[in-house]
Protein backbone atom coordinates (compact mmCIF):
# COMPACT_ATOMS: atom_id res chain seq x y z
CA UNK A 1 0.00 0.00 0.00
CA UNK A 2 1.29 3.57 -0.83
CA UNK A 3 2.12 5.18 2.69
CA UNK A 4 3.44 8.92 3.04
CA UNK A 5 4.74 11.08 5.87
CA UNK A 6 4.19 14.47 4.72
CA UNK A 7 1.37 16.43 2.58
CA UNK A 8 2.85 19.34 1.20
CA UNK A 9 0.76 22.25 -1.10
CA UNK A 10 3.82 23.99 -3.60
CA UNK A 11 2.40 27.51 -4.69
CA UNK A 12 -1.45 25.73 -5.02
CA UNK A 13 -4.14 28.54 -6.72
CA UNK A 14 -7.85 27.40 -6.99
CA UNK A 15 -9.77 29.69 -9.29
CA UNK A 16 -13.57 29.73 -9.76
CA UNK A 17 -14.22 32.05 -12.74
CA UNK A 18 -12.43 35.59 -11.85
CA UNK A 19 -12.62 34.72 -8.21
CA UNK A 20 -9.35 33.34 -6.56
CA UNK A 21 -10.78 31.33 -3.41
CA UNK A 22 -6.77 30.10 -3.01
CA UNK A 23 -3.74 32.47 -3.91
CA UNK A 24 0.11 30.85 -4.61
CA UNK A 25 -0.38 29.17 -1.08
CA UNK A 26 2.34 27.04 0.05
CA UNK A 27 1.83 24.77 3.12
CA UNK A 28 3.26 21.36 4.78
CA UNK A 29 1.43 18.84 7.44
CA UNK A 30 3.54 16.22 9.05
CA UNK A 31 2.87 12.92 10.60
CA UNK A 32 1.75 13.31 14.13
CA UNK A 33 0.92 17.18 13.56
CA UNK A 34 -1.98 18.30 14.24
CA UNK A 35 -2.68 21.76 12.00
CA UNK A 36 -5.39 24.11 13.16
CA UNK A 37 -6.59 25.94 9.22
CA UNK A 38 -8.11 29.12 11.01
CA UNK A 39 -9.82 32.17 8.91
CA UNK A 40 -12.80 34.00 8.48
CA UNK A 41 -15.21 32.64 6.16
CA UNK A 42 -14.84 32.51 2.29
CA UNK A 43 -10.70 32.82 3.17
CA UNK A 44 -10.85 29.49 1.40
CA UNK A 45 -10.04 26.61 4.40
CA UNK A 46 -12.71 24.29 2.79
CA UNK A 47 -10.67 24.97 -0.71
CA UNK A 48 -7.78 23.95 0.20
CA UNK A 49 -8.95 20.95 2.19
CA UNK A 50 -11.05 19.70 -0.82
CA UNK A 51 -7.17 19.93 -3.23
CA UNK A 52 -5.73 17.75 -0.25
CA UNK A 53 -8.54 15.47 -0.17
CA UNK A 54 -8.34 15.08 -4.60
CA UNK A 55 -11.65 16.42 -4.84
CA UNK A 56 -10.61 19.51 -6.40
CA UNK A 57 -7.73 20.46 -8.84
CA UNK A 58 -5.85 22.90 -8.58
CA UNK A 59 -5.67 25.79 -11.17
CA UNK A 60 -1.88 26.17 -10.45
CA UNK A 61 0.72 24.43 -8.46
CA UNK A 62 1.05 20.99 -6.68
CA UNK A 63 0.27 18.65 -3.84
CA UNK A 64 2.19 15.95 -2.83
CA UNK A 65 1.71 13.08 -0.60
CA UNK A 66 5.00 12.25 0.25
CA UNK A 67 7.30 11.56 -2.95
CA UNK A 68 3.65 11.15 -4.80
CA UNK A 69 2.03 14.30 -6.82
CA UNK A 70 -1.39 14.46 -7.22
CA UNK A 71 -1.61 13.98 -10.90
CA UNK A 72 -0.24 10.13 -9.78
CA UNK A 73 -3.04 9.78 -7.10
CA UNK A 74 -5.16 6.21 -7.36
CA UNK A 75 -7.27 4.69 -5.30
CA UNK A 76 -4.70 2.95 -3.73
CA UNK A 77 -3.39 6.65 -2.81
CA UNK A 78 -6.89 7.85 -1.59
CA UNK A 79 -7.46 4.41 0.71
CA UNK A 80 -4.85 6.51 2.96
CA UNK A 81 -6.92 9.37 3.00
CA UNK A 82 -10.18 10.15 5.06
CA UNK A 83 -12.16 12.90 5.30
CA UNK A 84 -15.20 14.76 7.89
CA UNK A 85 -16.44 17.19 5.86
CA UNK A 86 -19.89 19.55 6.70
CA UNK A 87 -22.21 16.63 4.93
CA UNK A 88 -21.72 13.62 7.40
CA UNK A 89 -22.42 10.85 4.54
CA UNK A 90 -24.75 9.17 6.43
CA UNK A 91 -27.72 7.29 6.03
CA UNK A 92 -30.45 8.55 8.88
CA UNK A 93 -32.80 5.76 8.03
CA UNK A 94 -30.22 3.16 8.90
CA UNK A 95 -28.68 2.27 12.21
CA UNK A 96 -25.54 3.23 13.06
CA UNK A 97 -23.96 -0.30 12.51
CA UNK A 98 -25.54 -0.47 9.05
CA UNK A 99 -24.38 2.62 8.34
CA UNK A 100 -20.84 1.51 9.10
CA UNK A 101 -21.08 -1.81 7.81
CA UNK A 102 -21.66 -0.01 4.25
CA UNK A 103 -18.89 1.89 4.30
CA UNK A 104 -16.93 -0.93 5.17
CA UNK A 105 -17.53 -2.65 2.06
CA UNK A 106 -16.84 0.09 -0.03
CA UNK A 107 -13.44 -0.08 1.34
CA UNK A 108 -13.06 -3.67 0.69
CA UNK A 109 -12.68 -3.89 4.63
CA UNK A 110 -14.50 -6.84 6.47
CA UNK A 111 -17.07 -5.47 8.59
CA UNK A 112 -16.58 -8.04 11.37
CA UNK A 113 -13.54 -6.88 12.37
CA UNK A 114 -14.00 -2.98 11.74
CA UNK A 115 -17.45 -2.08 12.81
CA UNK A 116 -17.56 -3.29 16.29
CA UNK A 117 -14.07 -1.72 16.71
CA UNK A 118 -15.15 1.79 15.25
CA UNK A 119 -18.91 1.61 17.48
CA UNK A 120 -16.44 1.60 20.42
CA UNK A 121 -14.38 4.65 19.46
CA UNK A 122 -17.59 6.37 18.96
CA UNK A 123 -18.63 5.66 21.77
CA UNK A 124 -22.25 4.20 20.50
CA UNK A 125 -22.23 0.42 20.88
CA UNK A 126 -25.16 0.61 23.06
CA UNK A 127 -27.26 2.59 20.15
CA UNK A 128 -25.52 0.50 17.56
CA UNK A 129 -28.96 -0.90 16.19
CA UNK A 130 -30.96 2.16 16.59
CA UNK A 131 -31.44 4.18 13.51
CA UNK A 132 -29.52 7.23 13.43
CA UNK A 133 -32.23 9.49 12.87
CA UNK A 134 -32.96 10.08 16.41
CA UNK A 135 -29.39 10.68 17.54
CA UNK A 136 -27.92 13.77 18.31
CA UNK A 137 -25.56 15.67 16.49
CA UNK A 138 -22.89 15.14 18.55
CA UNK A 139 -23.20 11.46 18.41
CA UNK A 140 -23.88 11.92 14.20
CA UNK A 141 -20.71 13.56 14.67
CA UNK A 142 -18.59 11.15 16.57
CA UNK A 143 -20.09 8.00 14.25
CA UNK A 144 -19.42 9.95 10.67
CA UNK A 145 -15.62 10.45 12.23
CA UNK A 146 -15.14 6.32 12.94
CA UNK A 147 -17.12 6.00 9.51
CA UNK A 148 -13.79 8.49 7.87
CA UNK A 149 -11.70 6.19 9.64
CA UNK A 150 -12.39 2.60 8.99
CA UNK A 151 -9.61 2.48 6.58
CA UNK A 152 -7.01 3.84 9.32
CA UNK A 153 -6.53 6.62 6.66
CA UNK A 154 -2.65 8.48 7.16
CA UNK A 155 -4.09 11.72 6.35
CA UNK A 156 -7.11 12.77 8.41
CA UNK A 157 -8.85 16.29 7.30
CA UNK A 158 -12.00 17.55 9.01
CA UNK A 159 -13.93 20.70 7.90
CA UNK A 160 -15.25 22.48 11.06
CA UNK A 161 -15.63 19.27 13.02
CA UNK A 162 -17.14 21.27 15.73
CA UNK A 163 -19.70 22.68 14.73
CA UNK A 164 -23.12 22.55 17.35
CA UNK A 165 -21.47 20.01 19.34
CA UNK A 166 -21.62 20.35 23.58
CA UNK A 167 -18.84 20.07 25.55
CA UNK A 168 -18.75 16.49 26.11
CA UNK A 169 -18.87 15.74 22.39
CA UNK A 170 -16.00 18.46 21.56
CA UNK A 171 -13.62 16.56 24.27
CA UNK A 172 -14.11 13.01 22.81
CA UNK A 173 -13.35 13.89 19.36
CA UNK A 174 -10.09 16.30 20.09
CA UNK A 175 -9.11 13.44 22.07
CA UNK A 176 -9.72 11.31 19.34
CA UNK A 177 -7.34 13.21 17.16
CA UNK A 178 -4.76 13.54 19.67
CA UNK A 179 -4.84 9.83 19.65
CA UNK A 180 -4.52 9.61 16.00
CA UNK A 181 -1.73 12.27 15.64
CA UNK A 182 0.38 10.26 18.56
CA UNK A 183 0.12 7.01 16.20
CA UNK A 184 1.16 8.93 13.34
CA UNK A 185 -1.49 10.39 11.34
CA UNK A 186 -1.46 13.63 9.69
CA UNK A 187 -4.10 15.69 10.90
CA UNK A 188 -5.75 18.87 9.25
CA UNK A 189 -8.67 20.67 10.62
CA UNK A 190 -10.28 24.00 9.74
CA UNK A 191 -12.18 25.24 12.20
CA UNK A 192 -13.82 28.62 13.77
CA UNK A 193 -13.62 27.49 17.07
CA UNK A 194 -10.64 29.11 18.49
CA UNK A 195 -11.25 28.26 22.04
CA UNK A 196 -10.86 24.18 20.98
CA UNK A 197 -7.95 24.66 18.95
CA UNK A 198 -6.63 26.88 21.08
CA UNK A 199 -5.51 24.15 23.68
CA UNK A 200 -5.72 21.16 20.20
CA UNK A 201 -3.58 22.39 17.39
CA UNK A 202 0.29 22.05 17.08
CA UNK A 203 0.50 24.35 14.62
CA UNK A 204 -1.55 26.91 13.36
CA UNK A 205 -2.16 28.14 9.64
CA UNK A 206 -4.04 31.22 9.56
CA UNK A 207 -5.49 32.43 6.19
CA UNK A 208 -7.27 35.06 4.72
CA UNK A 209 -8.86 35.52 1.15
CA UNK A 210 -6.89 32.57 0.37
CA UNK A 211 -3.45 33.18 1.03
CA UNK A 212 -1.49 32.20 3.84
CA UNK A 213 -0.82 35.10 6.34
CA UNK A 214 0.99 32.95 8.95
CA UNK A 215 2.32 29.06 9.82
CA UNK A 216 3.66 28.90 12.85
CA UNK A 217 3.99 26.52 16.29
CA UNK A 218 0.78 27.07 18.43
CA UNK A 219 1.33 28.96 21.40
CA UNK A 220 -0.81 30.42 24.48
CA UNK A 221 -2.71 33.87 23.11
CA UNK A 222 -4.31 32.18 19.80
CA UNK A 223 -7.30 34.26 19.62
CA UNK A 224 -5.30 37.65 20.07
CA UNK A 225 -2.80 36.35 17.38
CA UNK A 226 -6.00 35.75 14.98
CA UNK A 227 -7.10 38.87 15.92
CA UNK A 228 -4.14 40.74 14.88
CA UNK A 229 -3.31 38.56 11.90
CA UNK A 230 -6.98 37.88 10.71
CA UNK A 231 -9.12 41.05 12.59
CA UNK A 232 -12.20 41.04 14.96
CA UNK A 233 -14.93 38.28 13.66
Amino acid sequence: MIDFDEVRLVDVSRHFGRRRAVSRLSLSVRAGEIVGLLGPNGAGKSTLIAMLATLAVPTSGEVHFGRHRAPEIDASLRRRIGLLAHELHLYPELTARQNLSFFADLYGLDPAIVVERALVAADLSHRADEAIAGFSRGMRQRLALERALLHEPRLVLLDEPFTGLDDRAVGAISDRLRALAAAGAIVLLATHDLDVADGLVTRVALIRDGRLLSDEPAAPGLRARYRALVGAQ
